[in-house]
């Protein structure tokens, strides 16, 4: 099975094998969970047609780590910035190893807290793993073979905020942090409010005979603009509130903050050229606890980080100036896993952040992709054509109110009311609610959870598996015809896509070096004897190929820079001194792969290597 893109025919022919080689797995992922969904029930019983504020989530992941004691360690790796925790579950079957032994995928969520769903989509790949495990035999496959630590909420400040206060769909992305956004020695005097009592922040406008905007005939919920040669009837005076500081400005100063996915370390920029960076890298304490974690856990291999909206596979860059931190190999993995993902997430698109959607300065997945060489995306869930379950590219404002009326039931939007200002006088106030774009509707909230957390299992189910492979064994002839010197030729192999160290890892030397040790085992107790000695070792390109790339210092520990390429091998030759039939031992470990090894007899050997 090839996973390689070489052109846009080869790659339809590639994506159409994978998914019939991958059959198992994504029947498991996408259409077998129909029937297992029913016959695998969770000792958690959570309901995923509904939000949660923090305090829930706190209390699901609670309830999931009682119940799922042997899969699940809840763990606080530090503290938001108003002193609440910040929660970690590390997902991992024991018994075939601690989770830092293996291959791990860091799944996050809501570090922008308006964005609700995605604090759902790690909480339901919590409960789904820990329910399937045991029972759905490609779930069983993944914990016993690979890591995942899962952080539901980055920003849980603000989501308690959004939930609590009043807001409109797009804030609070940042954290909580006072801000003096108007610079006249107070911090956050003067927020929007919600003046008509409906829970959001919704418009204010007001009757203007040279306005810009005119009510629709017909449904006068809709305000249009009228063209730049006539007059309207009203002006937009922005969201709802007041001027509470007294300074003649309205909403100028309001909660926050640090936009946290622009606060890592690569390519950061200060507050003037990306806006909400904060102070410096990791100044917000949720941003330092979680960036401490990835780097004293280098067994990551995989990111996916969830925002809200549009329907987007995003990968990085964030700016043109570092594409070259996403080398050829490196790409064609992340086009192949968004390929595959556009046909698992209807209506989704794969794109690269700077070039299809907008300039991101100290993004999260641009620090792990392009500062630690990890495989990073982020998803950015729910897009409002699928309201229509057809292509709808972009729909119109007919179609959204079309939607709010027939299958909203007016619930996203607040009837217009007059209130009377004490800056502008008599105003309407109204309009769409905090839950009427961005967020999934929450009859729809279970699917959409589900398909990403299978396109995040497809992404988890290619971290490295290696194995040691003997190639050939043969005597190396003495002066007087016999000889204790041996040629051994290995191959190491790497099943599945992804490498063991990215071409960016290798590029900018990231990391360790992969590491293949091999030493002469001692005889059996009782025996006499020495174990072999390894006289020279080094990498061949070929098995016929005499010539070897020598390691001239510790022959036994060869440093593998490159790593293991995805769906390929690496050969080495060993020349060993020892009587025959004595063994050699060989072991290869990597930050991102399993520790393996093998032993090798000293005695004729040969087998063609594995394709």
């Amino acid at each position: 099975m090839t996973l390689h893109r070489r052109n846009d025919r080869t790659h339809r022919r590639s994506v159409h094998a994978i998914l019939a080689g991958l059959g198992c797995q994504l029947a498991c992922f996408t259409a077998a969970p129909v029937l297992a969904q029913e016959d695998i029930p969770s000792r958690v019983s959570i309901s995923w047609n509904r939000y949660s504020t923090f305090r829930e989530i706190e209390q699901h992941l609670r309830a999931i780590a009682d119940a799922y004691p042997d899969l699940v360690e809840l763990r606080s790796i530090g503290k938001s910035l108003h002193g609440r925790d910040m929660w970690l579950a590390i997902v991992n079957a024991p018994k075939t190893g601690p989770h830092e032994s293996k291959p791990a995928m860091w799944i996050d969520g809501s570090i922008h807290a308006n964005e609700v769903q995605a604090g759902e989509a790690v909480l339901y790949t919590l409960w789904y793993l820990t329910k399937s495990y045991g029972h759905n035999q490609r779930i069983t496959q993944l914990l016993d073979n690979y890591s995942f630590y899962l952080m539901p909420v980055v920003n849980p400040d603000s989501r308690d905020h959004w939930f609590d206060h009043p807001h409109t769909a797009h804030s609070s992305r940042h954290n909580q942090r006072p801000v003096d956004n108007d610079r006249d020695g107070l911090f956050d005097e003067d927020p929007p409010e919600d003046l008509d009592g409906d829970g959001s922040v919704t418009t204010m406008w007001i009757a203007d005979p040279n306005g810009r905007w005119i009510r629709n005939r017909h449904d006068p919920r809709i305000f249009e603009r009228v063209d730049p040669d006539k007059k309207g009837d009203w002006t937009r005076l922005g969201s709802e509130g007041i001027d509470n500081d007294g300074d003649g400005e309205i909403n100028e100063d309001g909660p926050g903050g640090d936009d946290m996915n622009r606060n890592w370390p690569s390519d950061w920029q200060p507050d003037y050229v990306q806006f909400g960076a904060g102070p410096f890298p990791f100044s917000a304490p949720e941003t330092a606890c979680i960036g401490r974690w990835i780097l004293d856990h280098p067994n990551i291999a995989a990111v996916q980080a969830y925002h809200n909206a549009g329907g987007m596979i995003l990968r990085g860059p964030g700016a043109q100036y570092r594409e070259s931190f996403y080398p050829p190999e490196d790409r064609r993995v992340y086009d192949e896993f968004a390929g595959i993902g556009e046909q698992m997430l209807p209506y989704y698109r794969s794109m690269v952040i700077y070039r299809d959607l907008y300039v991101v300065h100290g993004g999260f997945v641009n620090w792990t992709a392009e500062g630690l060489g990890i495989f990073s995306f982020t998803n950015e869930l729910w897009n409002e054509a699928k309201y229509f379950q057809r292509d709808v590219a972009s729909p119109d404002e007919k179609q959204d109110w079309l939607w709010r009326d027939r299958m909203a039931f007016g619930s996203l939007f607040t009837d217009y009311k007059e209130f009377d200002h004490p800056k502008y006088g008599k105003v309407l106030i109204g309009g769409p609610n905090k839950w009427s774009s961005r967020s999934t509707p929450t009859f729809m909230l279970e699917e959409e959870c589900h398909r990403n957390f299978a396109f995040t299992m497809m992404h988890a189910d290619q971290l490295p598996i290696l194995s040691i492979e003997p190639i050939e064994v043969k005597r190396l002839p003495g002066a007087d015809g016999a000889s204790n010197l041996w040629s051994v030729t290995i191959q190491v192999r790497n099943q599945k896509l992804i490498p063991t160290r990215s071409a960016i890892a290798r590029d900018k030397r990231i990391g360790r070096n992969d590491l293949l040790i091999a030493e002469g085992a001692p005889p059996p107790q009782g025996e006499l004897g020495e174990p072999p000695v390894i006289i020279a070792a080094g990498r061949v390109f070929d098995r016929f190929d005499a010539a070897m790339n020598e390691v001239r210092h510790e022959p036994g520990r060869i440093q593998v820079g490159e790593g293991i390429p995805g769906h390929g091998s690496r050969m080495f030759r060993y020349i060993v001194r020892g009587p025959e039939g004595s063994m050699l031992s060989l072991r290869y470990s990597a930050e991102k792969a399993r520790e393996v090894s093998a032993a090798v007899r000293l005695a004729p050997f040969s087998s063609a290597p594995r394709e």
